[in-house]
């Protein structure tokens, strides 16, 4: 069997492999690529296969990183089952005629000006239509349920307690004479979150391809309720608004369980709550609906409550641009909750307008914010920022409640596979940023004793049983320049791992030097980002 990797690869979007067992060929996970324009651009690129040829899709949860590629991949010729669970199907049902929304918007944008400029028309990368005739090839399966995908290969969703309906992928595959397990780890939650389950028990597997998106990073064990309380009262004593870029889908519904709970234990004044996001509505509509994936604590506030599982007279659902509008224009403090979860597009950018240069004002980032977004260069600090065209100076309060994230950080990753009734062949590590995937890669090898490996995009991996071997991808076709390039780029890895080696050895034989090692290395970074910045 080949795995190869085609998104997410030494970066934390994109998810994509492709599975090649004989003649069979599926995915598991068919995501789209966001954060800079850079990454994003890799969603135009041509799929590296042939959509026809694909047989099935296994699907991890409904997130766009994992699930917004799909239309694309029907609208070129895809039309087998996509499997995954209940909930993740009905927030596909939300998440991928939205994205269709915006990518033919963005197109009708593009076709204006450049109608004027003599441009050739843009077709939008895929439209409403082929995102509907995507969520008509969804095929339901309970978490627990062994299925065939193809011959030889059957595979069972475990929760993965990130979102709702979110899976990890055990799969077993039977060639010839020959097994092997392997695990999709999806995105794995953090355990104690609210409302759902924690991550199940990872089974055996001989490989495991794991995220690593908090790979170098430890949640802080800290009262992230008490800080929340803390900001909402701060922010109302100074008479301005909490302003919250929060993810429909997963972080919204987490917060209004805490708000709830602030509420009714007397910590937060009852101010009116906005959640201004039609998506987020509805996702918070299919949480409240699927109690069968709740937690235990959540399951008895749900029946407490009359089967409602979030119960506030304060808390309001916009629907309409109007009512969206209408909330910068009633006075008073209030908490927005909006869309998107990295300031990068959506209402939020409204509210940001109306509230970064308030200095009564707070904006609360409460998730993982990829390079290249506002959410991103806002929580490092930006002073200015442009925002729908218009130069902002940022006034407001800027927080990074790093507590809520919905992922296992590095240690409760390292303690799931520590949990492991034996120890896989290897890891690869993808859905990462490079520093977090080199982290995870080697405190896997240094605490499990085995091997890691982080691919680049169109990298391959052939496994017989057990036995495994890694090569470029044929099909990735590059220019022999291109093929040159990724080589120097491979040999200037390595020598920078050889150099950060004797820097630690450096500073763990004399830390006085530490101060001049870093003020070297930040000149050298300096550096770099201007020889290649007009790239």
């Amino acid at each position: 069997m080949k795995i190869t990797f085609l998104g997410a690869t030494r970066t934390v979007t994109g998810s994509c492999y492709l599975l090649e067992v004989g003649a069979h060929k599926f995915l598991v996970d068919c995501g789209m690529f966001q954060g800079s324009k850079l990454i994003k651009a890799l969603n135009e690129k041509e799929f590296l296969f042939h959509p026809g040829e694909i047989e099935a899709v296994v699907l991890t949860h409904a997130h766009v990183d994992h699930s917004g590629l799909l239309p694309k991949l029907v609208k070129e010729g895809f039309r087998g089952p996509i499997y995954c669970t209940k909930s993740t199907e009905e927030l596909c049902s939300i998440l991928l005629p939205d994205s269709a929304h915006i990518q033919e918007g963005e197109a009708e944008y593009a076709n204006r000006k450049g109608m004027r400029a003599g441009k050739k028309i843009v077709e939008p990368l895929f439209t409403v239509d082929d995102a509907s005739r995507a969520l008509h090839l969804f095929k339901l399966r309970s978490f627990g349920e062994a299925f065939n995908v193809v011959p030889g290969v059957t595979v069972t969703f475990r929760v993965a307690g990130h979102i709702l309906g979110s899976a990890f992928v055990e799969m077993s595959v039977n060639e010839g004479d020959k097994k092997t397990r392997l695990i999709f780890t999806g995105d794995i939650g953090q355990p104690n979150q609210p409302i759902i389950e924690d991550p199940a028990a990872a089974g055996g597997a001989d490989f495991i391809i794991t995220e690593s998106t908090y790979g170098n990073r430890i949640h802080e064990a800290y009262d992230k309720e008490g800080e929340l309380a803390n900001i909402i009262n701060d922010t109302v004593e100074r008479g301005g608004n909490v302003i919250i870029p929060a993810f429909a889908v997963g972080r919204t519904q987490v917060l209004l369980y805490y708000f709830q709970k602030l509420q009714a234990e007397g910590k937060i004044p009852e101010i009116p709550i906005y959640v201004d996001s039609p998506m987020a509505n509805r996702a918070t509509q299919i949480t409240m609906t699927n109690p069968e994936e709740y937690d235990e604590e959540a399951r008895a506030l749900y029946a407490m409550q009359g089967r409602r599982l979030v119960s506030m007279h304060n808390l309001r659902f916009t629907a309409t641009v109007q009512e969206s509008m209408a909330i910068n224009e009633i006075p008073g403090s209030k908490i927005v909750i909006s869309a998107s979860g990295m300031a990068d597009a959506g209402r939020i950018l409204h509210h940001l307008k109306h509230n970064l240069w308030r200095e009564d004002s707070s904006i609360v980032f409460a998730g993982y914010q990829a390079e290249g977004t506002i959410g991103r260069r806002l929580i490092e600090g930006i002073k200015r920022i442009k925002i729908m065209g218009e130069d902002i100076r940022v006034n407001a309060k800027i927080y990074n409640m790093k507590g809520f994230s919905a992922h296992a950080d590095k240690q409760q990753l390292l303690a799931w596979y520590s949990s492991m009734k034996e120890v896989p062949k290897a890891f690869f590590v993808t859905h990462g940023e490079l520093d977090a995937a080199m982290e995870l890669a080697d405190s896997l090898g240094r605490n499990l004793g085995t091997a890691t490996y982080i691919p680049h995009f169109g990298d391959c991996a052939e496994i017989h049983g057990t036995e495994w071997q890694m090569h470029e991808s044929e099909m990735v076709q590059v220019e022999p320049a291109a093929i040159d390039l990724r080589a120097f780029m491979r040999g200037m890895e390595r020598d920078y791992l050889l150099q950060r080696s004797k820097i630690e050895q450096i500073v763990a034989r004399n830390p006085d030097k530490a101060v001049m090692v870093r003020k070297k290395l930040e000149k050298l970074h300096k550096y770099m980002d201007d020889i290649l910045k007009d790239l």
